[in-house]
């Protein structure tokens, strides 16, 4: 035991600080190190016990919005995917296949999220040991690097099928997006696979840690991969969203000065076919960049010395100031996390299909079987058009 604690003792201070900066970012690279080194007389600390000494607010609010996040996960992202990505949406619209894509990502991201938070939250030993610390870093960034490109995917079609109506059945296509998302994922899966190189389990600490003289590459590689990923694509993703509603603005005043019953009716579908898209779009850069924003705030706010005892940090002025900017930080990155698992409250607030088929899945009310073409059509302005073609010919799907 004194063997394991003289290990411990001897970790390089430095550690203590990268750490705190390092390890709660959900949108940032999982950072696996669980024990603060701390001077010889005094016993080393877990992560989590260390946290819930010197930012408990912090540790508090995590375990318990977190686990909400999860419960509403673990049951819309299944919803989500069995409605966007049922035969008849698959076989129709090339926009499902991104967001049911999305669902199933952002569902995987959370059982793998679920693993870093039982490391670092409550201390339980998940990650740290040979071989699956390198496979998990590369599992845990993968699914962040893939859904804000699947949303850029699906951003860029929209665009496309409102500005550049005429090249749409050449681009916005059902084959052309599923390649489109096998492409993003082996991207994704490419940019990942950097982290096993990166890091490696240390038996001597028994943790996941750099690999040696990767330490350097790790910071530069974070801030090109991270920045471009989590702060251009949502950028990119909000420049097209501007384009397309001002282009539906558009359609709709030559719509209204012509008063004729085709661009009327033209004008009225871009508009309710885009409002989906565009809410997924920007609650991504409304949950994105926050996250981004305060992560970059950490290179001007300092912690403190790191000789003082874990006990003492909050009598000490300059680890206040940092242990209040974590805290902060903190709340900033729960309410971020909540875009791994609220799209289905977009889908269902602003589609009316996508409510119908959530409340036959939940035994809510009973829907017929079959409806008349002439009820289908008194509820014309209810349909959302998503991008729905199979390549051939246009399709309208009501959601």
């Amino acid at each position: 035991m004194s063997d394991t604690n003289d290990l411990q003792d001897n970790v390089d201070i430095t550690n203590l600080l990268w750490l705190l900066r390092k390890m709660p970012m959900e949108n940032i690279s999982g950072i696996l190190n669980t024990s603060f080194p701390t001077p010889r007389d005094v016993t080393p600390h877990s992560t989590a016990h260390a946290l819930n000494i010197a930012a408990p607010i912090a540790m508090t609010i995590d375990r318990i919005v977190t686990p909400v996040w999860y419960a509403i996960s673990a049951i819309g992202n299944p919803i989500t995917m069995k409605i966007w990505l049922s035969k008849r949406m698959r076989e129709t619209n090339s926009s499902a296949i991104y967001i049911g894509a999305i669902a199933v990502v952002h569902y995987v991201f959370i059982w793998l999220h679920l693993l870093l938070e039982l490391h670092l939250a409550w201390d339980i030993k998940t990650v740290n040991y040979p071989y699956v610390c390198e496979v998990f870093n590369v599992l845990y960034i993968t699914p962040q690097y893939l859904a804000p490109l699947l949303i850029l995917g699906f951003t860029t079609e929209r665009y496309i099928a409102v500005c550049l109506p005429f090249k749409k059945e050449t681009y916005c296509t059902v084959r052309r997006a599923c390649i489109l998302v096998l492409m993003l994922t082996v991207l994704s899966l490419v940019l990942g696979s950097v982290q096993a190189y990166i890091w490696t389990y240390n038996f001597e600490r028994d943790l996941c840690f750099f690999r040696s003289g990767a330490r350097p590459f790790y910071v530069v590689w974070t801030w090109i991969s991270e920045m471009l990923i989590f702060a251009v694509v949502p950028l990119v993703v909000l420049m097209f969203n501007i384009l397309v509603i001002r282009e539906i603005r558009l359609l709709t005043r030559r719509a209204s000065l012509r008063m004729h019953s085709d661009s009327c009716m033209l004008g009225a579908s871009n508009k309710t076919s885009t409002v989906t898209l565009l809410a997924v779009s920007f609650y991504l850069i409304c949950t994105l960049l926050p996250a981004t924003i305060v992560y970059t705030m950490q290179s001007v706010i300092r912690a403190g010395d790191p000789s003082i005892r874990v006990e003492d940090w909050t009598s000490d002025p300059q680890w206040q100031l940092y242990l209040s900017y974590f805290t902060v930080r903190k709340i900033v990155e729960e309410i971020c996390f909540s875009n791994y698992a609220c799209y289905i409250f977009i889908y269902y607030i602003t589609g009316s299909y996508f409510r119908k088929e959530v409340h036959k899945l939940l035994r809510c009310r009973k829907e017929p079987s079959r409806q008349s073409g002439a009820s289908r059509s008194s509820r014309g302005q209810e349909q959302y058009t998503l991008v729905t073609t199979n390549g051939k010919h246009e399709l309208t799907e009501p959601l």
